[in-house]
């Protein structure tokens, strides 16, 4: 492996189509402005990295990047590159990480609208993350101990787990398939919408007019606050431990709720809604 300590880059693919390179202590910053310092490499570690240029990472295999911070100019950092792991860094560009498979993301800050669009196979954990439309039409997500601040996050996104994480993010989950969240708050209006086989278990769950137009959708033993408008047209399971502002119209299934300041039943339905306190 060739070792590389302290060294600047700014010139254009600065180590393109590198192998088995160790960076320490380098820059990727200055006057000549060059993008995709590492495109087309494999067998990459930056360990105390600054990148500020565009597009350090495209079609990579096999990289490591350590405590290292990307800047907001750092655009698009990582693109159609497979088997990564980013541990203790700052990803702080707009685009970050898209269409990449078989990541790992441990003990990161990220702040970058459009975060992990199109990719698959996402390990993250102990992290904060904020910006919009975070994790669209992702696969295979698997986040423990995560924070995320943002808007219209994992919209379309399938077959993923969630445990022990705090979401304050309006629009969540819409549209989304074969998810499982435990033991998390979801804080935001209007969640959910649309989703299918999505599950929320021993979670909190905050906003207006949550969960609506569902199918096959399970709340066990879940806390719901500020709900109201809930479940419309949803086909729904679900064990409620706390009182519901509204429920309105749910399509089929069974809900369980202690109290229920007002049901708006205007539409046939099948759905069996069971007060407990009534």
């Amino acid at each position: 492996m060739k070792i590389i300590t302290g060294k600047n880059f700014d010139e254009e693919r600065a180590l393109y189509g590198s192998r088995g390179v160790y960076a320490v202590a380098c820059r990727f910053d200055g006057p000549a402005d060059g993008e995709s310092a590492f495109k087309e490499s494999s067998g990459i570690t930056a360990e105390n990295c600054f990148f500020n240029l565009r597009y350090p990472f495209w079609h990579d295999m096999d990289v490591n990047i350590q405590n290292c911070e990307m800047t907001e100019f750092c655009r698009a950092a990582l693109w159609y590159s497979e088997r990564i792991m980013i541990a203790d860094s700052r990803l702080h560009g707009i685009k970050a990480l898209r269409e990449c498979r078989e990541i790992i993301i441990k003990g990161c800050n990220i702040r970058s609208p459009e975060f992990g669009w199109f990719s698959c196979d996402i390990n993250m954990e102990k992290s904060s993350a904020e910006g919009e439309y975070f994790m669209l039409r992702a696969q295979k997500l698997n986040f423990h101990d995560v924070t995320l601040n943002g808007k219209y996050s994992f919209q379309y996104i399938t077959d993923s787990v969630f445990e022990n994480c705090r979401f304050d993010t309006k629009d969540a989950f819409w549209h989304a398939k074969n998810v499982l969240v435990k033991n998390s708050v979801i804080k935001g209006e209007y969640l959910a919408w649309y989703c299918e086989n999505v599950t929320f278990e021993n979670c909190v769950i905050e906003g207006t007019q949550p969960l609506c137009y569902c199918k096959n959708l399970k709340l066990i033993n879940c806390e719901m606050h500020g709900a109201d408008f809930a479940f419309e047209k949803s086909t729904v399971e679900a064990d409620i431990t706390t009182p519901v502002i509204s429920i309105k119209n749910p399509k089929e299934g069974k809900i369980v709720v202690p109290s229920v300041q007002e049901m708006i039943l205007t539409e046939q339905s099948s759905c069996i809604i069971e007060v407990q306190n009534g």
